[in-house]
């Protein structure tokens, strides 16, 4: 049936429900956002005048969404889709919900409050629209109870994750009346508009993530004292080095919240009586204490830690020992056998490893593993029917990099089943059913995709999505053309290939600009496009620091001279190709990785592009053709008729202060990202997406372009406006000589130089003045001391 969503309403602006509306606003559609009417207090000048005045009234919902909005980080994609999202209340503004084509409910967790408002939406809404639920637990077919056949008909769970932008699991519950076309609708919808990991869960307790994500807690909860672990060596293994997020489980437990993770966790509990391993769900000893003493985690000010102060009044974190329950100093425990493992990138090489360590820590992962494997193993049917839907759940929900059936394969099936039963947590039947067949593993690639093992017809099925669709995981072995240690060449199909990088972040060295002329080689011969573009968080954080640093201390200069002007090739033939080369970043795109894109003939960026040129922060200006870039843009500008300097100060000051981009949106702002650019919302159509817009150019008839020779520069004149504002904030003591030297090299590039008055030049007499402008701030002490410190660091330069 064809239905489109052209207006919402979201019921209730409390944490979930603000930030609800601000994402559906994210992504292009109006939203009522309605809440309770503000009660003044009695016997005070605002109780009359709450009776009649909207301002008063809407104090809850408005004061809800401005705390939203304020939030860091944003739930919005850019600060003017706020304007998108209406407020009102329940009482005075309930009416207009019949213009809604979807009504979300996100009210308090308590079945009577959600029927008592469902009650009252049956008199307003228009037949046919669809309405749902955002409950994070309470079964879907008690709150439809009552209600018309019509709004059962098109009522159902959407469960979001907090907070909705960053969390992609969007978790869709069938009521025993839904229609059928509305699930797949919602899952079309969330998948393709919202940009959503859509998981089709059964209305069981606590639906898929949180029935799998509590149970792996309280089970580590339970079991701790069979490891001999402290919470901080706990958070230790479960944290990057297990492929989980940093805030690992007990870190998680403080964010989310104790009495959360126990509301859950009685819930499940209470609810499966017949569950074989419900005796994990009882709260610790230590638990029942806490949640006592109401030490509840971040929003009582401990938990699991406890902020607190030093001496000389700097920041201090604490940890609860589970033994004493007393808060004492964090001890970080060595695990020496760790140190070889955590070199190993690959997640799914890493994990066997850890599981196969004969110490402490190896038996703490095999004890919860076991745990988590056999859970799994024994619910999946039960709350999610196919086995991908755990693990697409379970990442897109809970941030793990691989789910429970995933970690299995990787750690072996056959090889844990056999532990699992030497531990005395065996796997459920079918398992060894499974293996019985000689199946080895729940997954396995295919030409055209990706297939699951399903336990109730006893083989293989596709997993949906996973065919027509570019997923380099899927391909790789088998559509590479070409590689080296830095990066691989593959077809991606429709005659475009791909260039991926595999370095550590992405840093962009000789081995990706090989493999890049490789793959420009093989798409003009064979081949009618190319796609740069990776599968992770990111695309590249930046050109390789260490070679630079090496080089400069050496003071190989002509040897650098060269490395530059290889990269400024690099990046120029991106843009001066017979093909047309799509760039695809996502997640971290940082200096040279903005470099890259900035001269890409067409972008294509996942919404969650986090882009800037930030070469400022180790005391050297964009060398790569970024500086020339921004020069070429301001350009660009003044000839569509802006004035002269607003555009040239603002490439500066985004440049100067090593600007980043929150989101693809905010690129446009900045100018990383230019008019014809295109987003992603959905990460898992990211690369399919970029492929297409390869193939629109190259259908269109793509030629490839004249380098340009009419960039407008300001000469001297721009040059004053700089200098005078560069030395105000030396003479300010606002930034120190080698700051005012690089801000002076920055505005020499950008205003093209020592000339005279305004006049065209070309794009190579910029490049050359960058590559000279950089070479010189290699040869200062306090550049390659700061290099020298982001190496030592290991993080990305950013704001």
């Amino acid at each position: 049936m064809k239905y489109t969503i052209n207006h919402a309403t979201v019921l209730g602006s409390g944490i979930m429900g603000s930030r609800i509306a601000c994402h559906l606003a994210g992504v292009g559609i109006p939203v009522l956002l309605l809440d309770r009417v503000f009660e003044a207090p009695q016997n005070t000048s605002e109780q009359e005048a709450a009776k009649s005045n909207p301002a008063i009234r809407n104090r809850i919902v408005d004061e809800s969404l401005q705390n939203a909005i304020k939030s860091n980080p944003s739930p919005l994609y850019h600060p003017s889709f706020a304007k998108r999202i209406q407020t009102g209340n329940f009482e005075d503004d309930l009416n207009q919900i019949s213009q809604s084509d979807w009504i979300i409910e996100v009210i308090v967790e308590q079945l009577p409050a959600k029927q008592q408002l469902f009650e009252k939406i049956e008199v307003h809404r228009k037949a046919g629209s669809i309405i749902s639920s955002n409950t994070s637990g309470i079964p879907i077919q008690l709150m439809n109870a009552g209600r018309t056949e019509d709004f059962r008909r098109h009522f159902c769970g959407t469960h979001f994750f907090n907070p909705p932008r960053y969390l992609k699991l969007l978790e869709i519950i069938p009521g025993p009346d839904t229609e059928p076309w509305v699930l797949d609708f919602m899952m079309d919808f969330g998948s393709r508009i919202l940009g959503k990991t859509t998981v089709l869960a059964r209305d069981t307790p606590a639906f898929i993530a949180n029935r799998m994500g509590v149970f792996g807690i309280m089970a580590l909860l339970n079991t701790l004292e069979r490891t001999g672990l402290n919470i901080t060596a706990v958070d230790q293994l479960t944290g990057p080095l297990a492929g989980r997020p940093k805030s690992a489980t007990f870190r998680t437990c403080d964010v989310v919240g104790i009495d959360t993770l126990a509301r859950v966790a009685k819930g499940v509990a209470e609810h499966c009586k017949d569950d074989p391993d419900r005796h994990l769900f009882a709260f610790p000893t230590f638990l029942d204490y806490m949640l006592e003493r109401q030490w509840l985690g971040d929003k009582t000010g401990q938990g699991f830690y406890k902020k607190t102060r030093t001496a000389e009044g700097g920041k201090k974190i604490l940890a609860l020992n589970l033994q004493t329950l007393e808060y004492e100093e964090q001890t970080k425990t060595k695990f020496p056998l760790l140190d070889p493992i955590r070199q190993e990138e690959n997640l799914s090489k890493r994990l066997p490893m850890l599981v196969q360590m004969p110490d402490q820590a190896g038996e703490f992962y095999r004890i919860n593993l076991s745990h988590m494997f056999r859970y799994a193993s024994l619910h999946a049917m039960e709350v999610a029917g196919e086995l991908y839907r755990i693990d697409d759940a379970m990442v897109a929900g809970f941030g793990w990099q691989l789910g429970p059936f995933a970690s299995w394969d990787a750690v072996g099936v056959r090889q844990m089943s056999q532990l699992m039963k030497l531990y005395g947590i065996p796997p459920a039947p079918w398992v060894d059913d499974m293996l019985a067949k000689g199946n080895e593993h729940f997954y396995r690639a295919t030409s055209d995709g990706k297939e699951v093992y399903q336990p109730s017809v006893g083989s293989y099925i596709p997993v949906p999505g996973s065919r027509g669709i570019v997923r380099l995981e899927y391909i790789r072995s088998t559509n590479t053309v070409w590689k080296n240690a830095g990066c691989s060449v593959i077809d991606i199909g429709e005659g475009i290939l791909n260039l991926e990088f595999h370095t550590k972040m992405n840093a962009l060295g000789s081995e990706i600009i090989a493999g890049f002329h490789q793959a420009v080689n093989r798409a003009e011969q064979d081949f009618r496009g190319l796609v740069i573009g990776n599968e992770g968080e990111v695309f590249s954080a930046g050109a390789n620091l260490g070679m630079v640093f090496m080089l400069a201390v050496e003071q190989e200069f002509e040897e650098l001279d060269m490395a530059i002007r290889a990269f400024q090739q690099f990046t120029m033939r991106a843009r001066y190709s017979s093909i047309p080369v799509v760039v695809a970043p996502r997640g971290l795109t940082l200096g040279g990785g903005c470099e890259l894109t900035l001269h890409a003939d067409a972008v294509q960026a996942a919404a969650e592009t986090y882009i800037g040129l930030v070469e400022l922060g180790v005391g050297v200006i964009p060398g790569g053709g970024g500086t020339k870039e921004m020069a070429l843009r301001i350009s660009d500008r003044l000839q569509s008729g802006e004035v002269p300097y607003a555009p040239l100060q603002k490439a500066f000051m985004n440049i100067a202060t090593a600007k980043v981009a929150t989101s693809a949106y905010e690129a446009f702002d900045l100018d990383y990202l230019r008019r014809g650019d295109r987003i992603s919302v959905n990460e898992r159509t990211h690369l399919t997406e970029a492929r297409q817009l390869a193939i629109d150019l190259a259908e269109a008839g793509y030629r490839r372009p004249e380098p340009r020779k009419d960039i407008i520069v300001q000469g001297r004149g721009g040059m004053a406006l700089f200098m005078a504002g560069i030395n105000g904030m030396r003479m300010g003591n606002y930034i120190s000589d080698h700051d005012r030297k690089v801000a002076t090299k920055l505005a020499y590039v950008l205003c093209g130089g020592d000339l005279s008055q305004p006049q065209a030049v070309s794009e190579q007499y910029l490049l050359d003045l960058e590559r000279e402008a950089f070479l010189s701030l290699l040869g200062e002490k306090k550049t390659l001391e700061r290099i020298q410190s982001v190496l030592k660091t290991g993080k990305p330069l950013r704001n």
